[in-house]
């Protein structure tokens, strides 16, 4: 479903993605399955709700399917809300040496090399002006937010609720004065009554054009800055390998994954999808815990499936 963006350009080529895009060591198919030419050079996945089942982990057929599309050709690109510090671990365990978008595409970061070659950052003073339009409207809000850098800290107030996330990553704060003393790329959202789709709404009617507001999975509502998307930090990234929008197959399961799908060729949301992406999407594969990436890559590599436009 790309736009028509001409991404080509900048330096590099598939090769600088870390041989796989950083993705697992390549294999062959164990079966003699015969192997068509790979129509994408890259593929972008989403972790949460994607790439990773329900239980934080990659199964062993994803990890196969995504090792052969690289061996194809392809580079592997995870582009994932989390920043840095909360996906580093992740990247470890699949190998991943190459770029990964971070932070809802604020954050380009070299795996292999462990440094961030892009960061944006979130002006404070225009969040705390947002925040204070959101509460004046929809009376006390439950705040998080997300510093910058390679070791940032989530920090939170006592009425927001990390759920299963890192708790070793954030720290509580006393007073939200506090949040402001370091670079931010992201504020967190929760409100005590409204659920995530009605807190999105209300946020963004509340703020006009002072931030962004992405729905980035359950419980995770942030402000981050205008025009800041997951399509943007991939097309730099992308544009780093030598590779174009037209190339590129995404894979996806919530609201802030539109922006990128509406930039790649072909956008693939998950069975467990967000209804908003399942409205925009070229195809719907399995479910996350189903292997659903494995499903549309293995067709894909056997020449089964056909290529987006």
């Amino acid at each position: 479903m790309s736009t028509g963006e001409a991404d080509t350009g900048g330096a590099g080529s598939g090769a600088d993605a870390g041989g796989a895009g950083g993705g697992p060591a390549a294999s062959g198919p164990s079966d003699g399955t015969a192997r068509a030419a790979f129509p994408y050079r890259l593929v972008a996945t989403d972790l949460d709700g994607t790439l990773l089942r329900g239980d934080g982990t990659v199964s062993a057929r994803t990890r196969a399917a995504l090792a052969a599309a690289t061996e194809a050709g392809a580079a592997h690109i995870v582009v994932t809300g989390r920043s840095v510090p909360w996906v580093r671990d992740i990247l470890t365990d699949l190998g991943y040496e190459g770029l990964a978008v971070c932070g809802q595409g604020s954050q380009v970061y070299h795996a292999g090399e462990g440094r961030l070659l892009t960061s944006l950052t979130l002006d404070r003073q225009v969040a705390r002006r947002a925040i204070a339009q959101i509460e004046s409207e929809l009376g006390p809000l439950a705040l998080a937010v997300s510093q910058d850098g390679l070791d940032g800290t989530v920090l939170t107030d006592e009425r927001y609720t990390l759920g299963g996330r890192k708790l070793d990553r954030a720290a509580l704060v006393g007073d939200r004065d506090d949040f402001w003393a370091e670079p931010l790329n992201k504020v967190y959202l929760q409100h005590p009554e409204l659920d995530d789709d009605a807190l999105t709404l209300a946020a963004r009617a509340a703020v006009g054009p002072l931030t962004d507001v992405v729905m980035a999975g359950p419980g995770v509502v942030e402000l981050v800055p205008v025009g800041l998307t997951k399509a943007r930090g991939l097309s730099i990234a992308a544009r780093r390998l030598g590779v174009t929008a037209r190339e590129t197959v995404a894979f996806g399961d919530m609201p802030n994954d539109i922006p990128m799908f509406a930039w790649a060729a072909h956008g693939v949301a998950m069975a467990n999808a967000h209804p908003e992406l399942l409205a925009v999407a070229d195809e719907v594969t399995a479910s996350n815990d189903e292997d659903g990436i494995a499903v549309v890559l293995e067709k894909l590599l056997t020449g089964e499936a056909a290529v987006g436009a």
